[in-house]
């Protein structure tokens, strides 16, 4: 699978560690930057490229990495067509995936040990949705907000 990966400086080493496992794992690794540690670096660039390399590529995912990771999810979201999730456990983003199609995950560098961050990255990455009706309905509710800006009705 193809992953587009991005972070700020406090996701950096992440970054790294995550774009040399991925590669490990048999994974094309799309690495948006940034390409040498910025302590000054600001996130969105990265974040944007991300989710806009996720969307001109619908069978691909997407991580983004920062401190927190709360920017970053919202920079990704920024891209209309993206998903993104802030994972803080291995529920959250298999759940992501599985209820929300989510096409990014976003975690935070400084918020879990590299080994939990990487298999909550795993668990993002080997899960699906699951194609109940419901989600897919929100889902496409949301799809619709984006193209019409339209609140739809409840």
């Amino acid at each position: 699978m193809r992953v587009h990966i991005g972070s700020d400086h406090a996701g950096f080493e992440l970054k790294q560690h995550l774009v040399g496992w991925l590669g490990e794992q048999g994974h094309e690794v799309v690495d948006h930057g940034p390409a040498t540690y910025d302590p000054d670096d600001d996130y969105p660039p990265f974040c944007l490229r991300v989710g806009l390399g996720v969307v001109a590529d619908p069978d691909s995912l997407g991580i983004v990495l920062g401190g927190s990771g709360n920017g970053e999810q919202i920079a990704a979201n920024k891209v209309a067509g993206v998903r993104a999730i802030l994972a803080w456990n291995l529920d959250t983003a298999r759940l992501g995936r599985e209820h929300n199609d989510a096409n990014v995950i976003a975690v935070g560098a400084r918020m879990h040990p590299v080994d939990d961050a990487t298999r909550m990255v795993e668990v993002f990455l080997r899960t699906g949705f699951s194609g109940l009706d419901r989600h897919a309905r929100r889902i496409e509710m949301l799809r619709e907000y984006e193209d019409t800006e339209v609140v739809p009705e409840p």
